[in-house]
């Protein structure tokens, strides 16, 4: 990392970035090249864990689940992203502006969970993280219509950039 001042370090405020972001942003390859998807996510960072691991849901067919089922049980490597945008640092001339954001960003394999226990854990951690508080129940249907995917995070690194003191 150029800047190690923006670097983050610490675990609990690299939890605390994840929490805030909505958005995780998938990179990966197929035959038809490269791409970025952009999803919604559980995650889980168990107790004396390096890393975590997030989770996704998505339609069975497809360009995203058969790029990500490719790597059979050893997984696909993916790129990952996640960033909070805190808006515009203004300067005194058009070169000085620059944006306050805190981003993750990280590599891992992706596999399809196919154990019904943990896709159901998996939802669940998934609907906890998108809309805290609700009801999460899941239907047979909608069980049967969802492919769910676990990212296993292999490397990590953290930055922010805080608004400029005014």
């Amino acid at each position: 990392m150029r800047l190690s001042k923006r670097e983050v370090r610490d675990t609990a405020r690299v939890r605390e970035i994840i929490e805030k972001c909505h958005v995780l942003r998938i990179g990966a390859a197929d035959a038809e090249g490269m791409f970025i998807v952009p999803v919604n996510f559980g995650y889980e960072w168990p107790e004396g864990e390096a890393l975590p691991r997030f989770f996704i849901h998505s339609a069975r067919e497809g360009r995203k689940a058969d790029a990500f089922r490719a790597g059979g049980d050893g997984g696909t490597p993916v790129a990952l992203e996640l960033d909070i945008d805190r808006g515009n640092i203004t300067g005194t001339y058009s070169c000085a502006w620059s944006r306050s954001y805190a981003s993750i960003m990280g590599t891992g394999a992706i596999r399809e969970v196919t154990d019904e226990r943990q896709r159901d854990r998996a939802l669940t951690l998934l609907m906890a993280h998108a809309a805290p508080g609700a009801e999460a129940t899941f239907t047979p249907d909608g069980m049967a219509r969802v492919a769910i995917f676990r990212i296993d995070v292999d490397h990590l690194s953290a930055k922010e950039r805080a608004p400029k003191d005014r």
